[in-house]
């Protein structure tokens, strides 16, 4: 508002100005041309003796009127001797020498001013010789008052800035409007990001507007449920660390006690450690996957790329579980149904995806029953698929298994140890090679999950 208003006043002085000017030379045009016209057709015939003096001051009354101007004329040593003047202006005009000694009777003048403080006010001066058969003879001086230019020029102002003034009046109503349309839903907007620092992430916004303010305010709404969201995914963190912290230690500590004080026999002692020995390392298992997901939220995977068949590398994972095959009487069964096998990613992280995949199934595949892997390709991919017959995932957590620590069975039996990190340092993997993977499940028949991995080409690089 104050550059509008300086710039509008800058405008008006200048545009004044000017307009003043232009009035002035346009005034000073008219009286000169008056002036000679006046000097030929009137002055000059009374010299030459076809006017009489009465009817030289009756033709110099009627262009004063006219012209709204006094008319002065001279002779050649400036004495007036015939004038008419308009109102406001002296009855008793001055000889020209006795203002000005040295004023020039011979050459066209003008002036603005107030003619040697012979006026009151500001006036516009014209000054022209008269020639009588080409022979200089005396002077004829028109006066016109500045008022009348003022109230031209203030008429001119008018018409020009009156609708500039309209202009800027109604710019600023559109200015408060929408300075109040953006200030209140920004103060509304602060006001909410305030509650959302003290941690109160169900304060609405209450901003529904198409506009960026609108845009702004769905941003920080979503952002808000994100972060309400990672609020209780940090508290549901925090208690089941504790409790897959909490069982084992509670564990060695009641069997060690037990050995200390003598309730559990020397005989059996050895039992009984190694079940402290398990639980130990299902302690260093858990905080090795803890640690190893940290680095991965903080640095990222940091990959070692090379070409290696993905088929050798199934067969290898598939024999590391024969032993617990055995126990369980589950069989493993591949197929495969790729003509070129051969990948390129990261052979040891693949290894843990698919070693966390097949344990994962190996858990909770009932004894006697089978698990699938099946390695089918697609134009310039590979999939690798691990398929169970177990109890399959409800409905409502499919989405969950890749959470930390989440265990959609919490009926787990003994051999359904883990610590819920598997599927979320899974999921991490294939995601930093850029790859995807899927889970489907149906309750009672089994889940499947299934990876993707580019083909190898013959330009491919370590990374």
């Amino acid at each position: 508002m104050v550059i509008f208003t300086v710039c509008f006043g800058f405008i008006v002085l200048y545009a004044s100005n000017v307009t003043r000017s232009m009035l002035v030379d346009d005034r000073t045009e008219v009286l000169t041309n008056e002036a000679f016209l006046i000097a030929d057709q009137t002055v000059a015939g009374y010299v030459q003796g076809v006017y009489t003096k009465d009817e030289l001051q009756e033709s110099l009354r009627y262009y004063s009127d006219k012209l709204n101007a006094s008319i002065w004329v001279t002779d050649e040593k400036g004495i007036i001797y015939g004038f008419a003047n308009a109102d406001g202006h002296p009855d008793n005009p001055k000889n020209i020498f006795l203002v000005d000694p040295d004023f020039d009777i011979y050459t066209a003048q003008s002036f603005n001013g107030k003619f040697y403080n012979t006026f009151k006010s500001n006036v516009i001066s014209v000054a022209i010789p008269i020639h009588i058969n080409n022979q200089p003879n005396g002077m004829l001086l028109i006066h016109s008052t500045v008022e009348q230019l003022q109230n031209i020029q203030e008429k001119i102002v008018k018409l020009i800035y009156a609708p500039y003034l309209f202009m800027i009046i109604i710019s600023f109503a559109l200015l408060g409007i929408i300075s109040g349309k953006v200030m209140r839903p920004i103060r509304k907007i602060n006001s909410v990001a305030e509650q959302y620092s003290t941690g109160n992430f169900d304060t609405p916004m209450d901003i529904h507007s198409n506009d960026e303010i609108g845009q702004l305010a769905s941003t920080l709404e979503y952002m808000a449920s994100e972060l309400a969201k990672l609020d209780e995914y940090r508290k549901a963190f925090i208690s089941n660390i504790s409790h897959d912290f909490r069982s084992p230690l509670t564990s060695i500590k009641g069997y060690i006690e037990a050995i200390q004080d003598g309730t559990i026999p020397p005989e059996k002692q050895s039992h009984y450690l190694d079940i402290v020995v398990q639980q130990t390392n299902r302690l260093t298992k858990l905080t090795s996957s803890l640690l190893e997901l940290n680095n991965y939220d903080s640095y990222g995977i940091w990959l070692v790329c090379k070409d290696f068949d993905i088929v050798e590398l199934v067969l290898s994972a598939i024999n590391s579980f024969e032993g617990r095959c055995i126990e369980k009487q589950i069989a493993i069964r591949l197929n495969n149904h790729t003509e070129h096998s051969i990948v390129h990613a990261d052979k040891t992280k693949i290894e843990q995806v698919i070693y966390n995949l097949l344990d994962n199934a190996i858990k909770f595949t009932p004894n006697g029953k089978s698990i699938y892997v099946t390695l089918s390709e697609k134009h310039d991919k590979i999939f690798v698929s691990v398929k169970d017959e177990g109890c399959g995932i409800p409905k409502d957590s499919l989405n969950r298994v890749w959470v930390r620590f989440y265990k959609a069975d919490r009926s787990r039996g003994k051999d359904k140890q883990g610590t819920g990190l598997g599927l979320a340092i899974t999921k991490e993997i294939i995601k930093a090679h850029n790859e995807n993977i899927n889970v489907v499940s149906t309750e009672g028949v089994g889940s499947e999950f299934t990876f993707s991995l580019s083909k190898a080409t013959t330009d491919s690089e370590q990374s």
